[in-house]
């Protein structure tokens, strides 16, 4: 893959030209609109402070949350301004509109140095629309805000699987680099044997793959595309029910996807010797940090109660294997981490691949709920060789998936 990197774009010079930077600051608020874990913004920070020094005048282009392709105050970008300002140790300007007058109109009047934040770009529906026509249009009027010698770095990771204007789009029509995260990233990845077809870097072995989240339904694909490849494959969260179910067991009241339970039975018949399931489980009389709860074992759930983690002696089981490990990709919890008493699942995975890290394996942290959950245990971030920054990104590049927005960085 011949693609430009930061370093490519800074050895021919930025002093005085304008560049629009994708990043990833899709970061968590809670209700009173206070980020909650300001990792994608921490991880931004690099390429963003590289081209400041270098002095550029840096135009960042990010989204927050879901809205409707129209401006939402809930979605604005103004605290993640305030907390970027902060770790970049400078003033950060927000602009009113994505593409409109104020945003121009302060593009204009950058000088080396600063940096601008375009409000939420999906306040624009022509970010997010099938319409190539629509969204060219729209990344042509962010072009313009950085001008005819300007540059286009992609450093959002956590987006680039996604054929968007300020993600594809603008590509097209710039000169296009990679940023520092998304460099690594793909780096990163490549080690764990997806994505390039030409990979030859086989993974390090025993190779073990930790899945958990809710759904079988979103993990399906990098399940078939990682199955065969590694030696153990760890299944958690509550997607680990429908396959209990597939075994012929009750589930009780605990999360289950009925259509996925034939699927289940056949991954389990294909792959009997590489996927491991809970042995017991953690149940509640309903879904709240103060229900009350009981470990069962996984074949003993009882009606009405639900299992909102993996039981103790699971963790040991698990945390055997991957602690003999020397690969180690981790994505999804084993259970309702952000309530006290079912975090202990996901604690003891985690702790098991922070020990098998110091034994020398290489371990990836999958980005989303894993690496919320890393940070919000209070796991040490160094504990891991990698933590990504884009959960769908990464499971659909080790899926084999073409990235639309590291394709058309590729030259």
């Amino acid at each position: 893959m011949a693609v430009k990197t930061l370093q490519d774009l800074l050895n021919e010079g930025v002093e005085g030209r304008g560049v629009l930077v994708r990043s990833d600051l899709n970061v968590p608020l809670d209700a009173n609109g206070e980020i909650t874990d300001p990792g994608r913004i921490i991880a931004s920070v690099p390429t963003l402070r590289a081209l400041v020094e270098a002095g550029a005048k840096v135009v960042v282009m990010a989204h927050l949350g879901r809205p409707k392709g129209e401006p939402d105050p809930k979605f604005s970008l103004a605290p993640v301004a305030v907390k970027l300002a902060e770790l970049l140790d400078r003033n950060v300007q927000l602009a009113g509109d994505v593409v409109g007058y104020d945003a121009l109109s302060r593009s204009e009047g950058l000088t080396d140095g600063d940096v601008l934040l375009l409000e939420n770009v999906r306040f624009d529906a022509r970010e997010t629309s099938k319409d190539d026509a629509e969204r060219a249009k729209l990344a042509a009027a962010l072009v313009e805000l950085v001008g005819d010698d300007g540059a286009f770095v992609s450093d959002g990771f956590g987006v680039v699987h996604r054929k968007q204007a300020s993600v594809y789009d603008v590509a097209k029509l710039l000169p296009h680099y990679a940023g520092t995260l998304v460099a690594a990233e793909v780096e990163v990845l490549a080690k764990l044997g997806g994505g390039l077809e030409d990979n030859d870097a086989a993974p390090e072995r025993p190779y073990a793959v930790v899945l958990g989240g809710s759904k079988v339904s979103d993990k399906l694909a990098v399940i078939e595309a990682l199955a065969p490849k590694v030696d153990t494959l760890v299944i958690g969260g509550g997607m680990c029910f429908t396959f209990l179910a597939a075994q012929g067991l009750s589930v009780g009241a605990s999360l289950l996807q009925e259509e996925m339970i034939e699927t289940c039975k056949g991954l389990l018949e294909r792959y009997a010797d590489v996927i491991h399931l809970p042995r017991d489980i953690v149940v509640a009389n309903k879904f709240a940090a103060d229900a009350d709860s009981k470990v069962v074992p996984a074949n003993e759930i009882p009606d009405g109660w639900l299992g909102l983690d993996i039981g103790p002696e699971s963790v040991d089981r698990f945390a055997a294997l991957l602690t003999e490990a020397k690969t180690v990709f981790w994505n999804g919890p084993m259970g309702v981490f952000e309530f006290e008493n079912f975090a202990a699942g996901t604690r003891g995975v985690a702790e098991a691949i922070v020990t098998a890290t110091g034994k020398g394996a290489f371990t990836v942290v999958g980005g989303g709920d894993s690496a919320a959950a890393v940070r919000a245990l209070g796991l040490p971030e160094d504990g891991f060789s990698h933590i990504s920054t884009g959960g769908g990104a990464s499971l659909e590049y080790l899926e084999g998936k073409e990235l639309p927005g590291i394709a058309v960085l590729e030259d």
